[in-house]
């Protein structure tokens, strides 16, 4: 597994954890630090900043997906889905630091790997809509 992989897996949890129980971030940031994979500070930093950044950001990026998704609205996704997509679209965004195609592919595994069966189409098409209406384009 990627590196960059292991920094969003880690964030999805965390974001999933603030989701779901309405933890503080730093109070995640504190359990997530004592996880393994943060003994590798670029893994753990990549993760922190992503982290932070969506969750710094999220009334923006709600309004980005909200806009997007009329069909579904944020209270009707999956919070993994939900979650899943407050922080790609935050990576596509805010950290622009890696390459659209890249960041969309991830989410689409991600959302393969810890959702339903149709979550990774369903990803795929939000974000790739996203891409699309605010011409985001690679670094």
């Amino acid at each position: 597994m990627s590196k960059r992989r292991l920094s969003r897996e880690n964030c999805l949890q965390s974001l999933y954890l603030s989701d779901v129980t309405r933890l503080e971030t730093a109070d995640i940031l504190a359990i997530f630090q004592m996880q393994e994979f943060a003994l590798e500070e670029k893994v753990f930093e990549f993760y922190k900043t992503l982290f932070t950044s969506t969750t710094d950001n999220r009334e923006k990026i709600d309004a980005v997906l909200t806009a997007t998704s009329k069909n579904w609205g944020l209270e009707r996704m999956s919070a993994i889905d939900r979650c899943l997509l407050r922080m790609a679209v935050c990576e596509m965004m805010f950290l622009e630091d890696a390459p659209v195609p890249v960041i969309i592919d991830e989410a689409i595994e991600l959302a393969k790997k810890y959702s339903t069966e149709n979550s990774g189409k369903f990803v795929n098409g939000v974000l790739d809509s996203i891409a699309k209406q605010r011409n985001l384009k690679s670094p």
